[in-house]
């Protein structure tokens, strides 16, 4: 075997030298280490002052992921976070005080008062679009699908005209072809949903429809609890009791003036499209607030303008024609229709506000005060009459929408579980969690 020599002639031995002086040895001050934090996509890792409920919450609540949400490089940068806000003591991230949100925190918030504010402007306007299909009809003109033909088209020229203006054709022109299709299923359902209403009340009676149109707010709750995975309080549901319980008591006082009784035209007919009409609510209610949660609002309603005109023209050119040629035309129609088309544009303008600050379900708790708007109203332009059970109805809904949001935190329903912990999946326009999260102190 060739000899390789000692092992102790390869080992090499160096050795620091040894300060000799009584100067002090100074240690080497060690590099900096960059850390990198990898997050799956459409997740949220909730920080350590996070409170239990929110991080329940997240764990419970899946990623929904029918729309894409904005690019987070393309959002401002978080000034606070949902611990920040929802919890009393930040001070402290440790603090047991941390592990449920201030009693009665989104009550004591001008964010509850201003979306109540707007959800009863919507009954208003609403009523006040039933009255002028009211009149429209007293005049000899009932054009359901034609009738609502002009709002879409008006949504379609203002909006889509800014939804071009902010993103080009050439990028608009992707959004159709990428997302159209989900659009124009919102658009579909929100056109039958006004379509087969509108039939309801030919054949069946007004205490009728009103009691089926219950089924909407079942709807949203039902759809939201099994496809978005929003969890409800027993508060909600309580708060959505009573004021089903309100409404109720608005239908059992006209029916027992007979002011909303009459024969009906057909009763089964009727009550199936009523609950055809409230189902398509539902569904259009609870996907325009999931939509414009991740989308600009401009967005959703150039499209649903756009498509509801396509559906909507079609429609009333195969259903309308008998209707259209044995309508009265003069001024007064006009002016009816002018009104209806400005009212309704108006309402379908905020209602995704009030999508965005609360909830489908609060949104539709709070066009049950629309009967009482009505007969307010009705008194001067139809000689009604306000019965007793009327005021104690109204306070009743109110009350309803007080108690639906007794338990929440500060952000209420704005915070959207399908959106992040920290909404990094959501749009930050007017009435976001996210726009608050970024500012602070706004409002809305």
């Amino acid at each position: 075997m060739p000899d390789h020599g000692k092992p102790e002639d390869f080992i090499q031995e160096h050795y620091a030298p040894v300060a000799t002086t009584d100067e002090e040895i100074q240690p080497v001050p060690p590099e900096p280490l960059e850390r990198i934090t990898i997050k799956p996509k459409s997740s949220a890792f909730p920080s350590r002052a996070s409170t239990s409920s929110s991080t329940s919450a997240s764990n419970e609540h899946g990623a929904v992921e029918l729309v894409e949400g904005p690019s987070p490089t393309s959002q401002p940068p978080l000034q606070t976070n949902t611990a920040a806000l929802e919890t009393p003591n930040t001070s402290n991230p440790d603090s047991d005080l941390n592990s449920k949100p201030p009693r009665f925190a989104f009550l004591r918030r001008p964010q509850f008062y201003i979306v109540l504010a707007l959800s009863q402007a919507l009954a208003i306007t609403q009523t006040g679009t039933n009255t002028l299909t009211t009149l429209l009809a007293d005049a000899g003109t009932s054009i359901p699908a034609f009738q609502s033909l002009f709002n879409y088209v008006l949504l379609a020229l203002i909006y889509t005209s800014i939804t071009i203006y902010r993103y080009g054709w050439r990028k608009w022109l992707k959004l159709i072809w990428k997302d159209g299709w989900k659009y124009f299923i919102l658009a579909f359902f929100d056109v039958e949903g006004n379509y087969f209403t509108v039939l309801a009340y030919r054949y069946t009676t007004i205490l009728s429809a009103q009691l089926i149109n219950f089924w909407a707010i079942a709807v949203v709750v039902l759809i939201s609890l099994t496809l978005l995975k929003v969890r409800y309080h027993l508060a909600q549901y309580l708060g959505i009791l009573v004021a089903c319980g309100g409404l109720g008591l608005l239908v059992a006082s006209d029916h027992l003036t007979g002011s909303n009784t009459g024969p009906a035209a057909n009763a089964l007919k009727g009550d199936l499209f009523a609950l055809l009409g409230a189902t398509c609510y539902g569904l259009t209610n609870t996907a325009e607030e999931y939509l414009v949660s991740k989308r600009p609002v401009y967005e959703v309603l150039g499209q649903l303008g756009l498509w509801g005109m396509a559906i909507n023209g079609v429609q009333a050119g195969i259903f309308d024609k008998q209707s259209f040629r044995h309508a009265v035309w003069n001024g007064k129609v006009g002016g009816y229709l002018t009104g209806y088309t400005l009212l309704l544009t108006g309402f379908y303008s905020v209602a995704p506000i009030v999508f965005r600050m609360a909830s489908a379900a609060f949104f539709n708790i709070g066009l049950l005060t629309g009967n009482f708007w009505g007969v307010i109203i009705g008194i001067n332009l139809f000689h009604y009459h306000v019965h007793y059970l009327y005021p104690i109805a109204f306070v009743l809904i109110i009350a309803g929408h007080f108690l639906y949001y007794m338990t929440e935190g500060v952000l209420g329903e704005a915070k959207k579980p399908w959106l992040g912990a920290e909404q990094e999946g959501g749009d930050d326009g007017l009435g976001t969690a996210r726009r608050r999260l970024e500012r602070p102190g706004v409002l809305v």
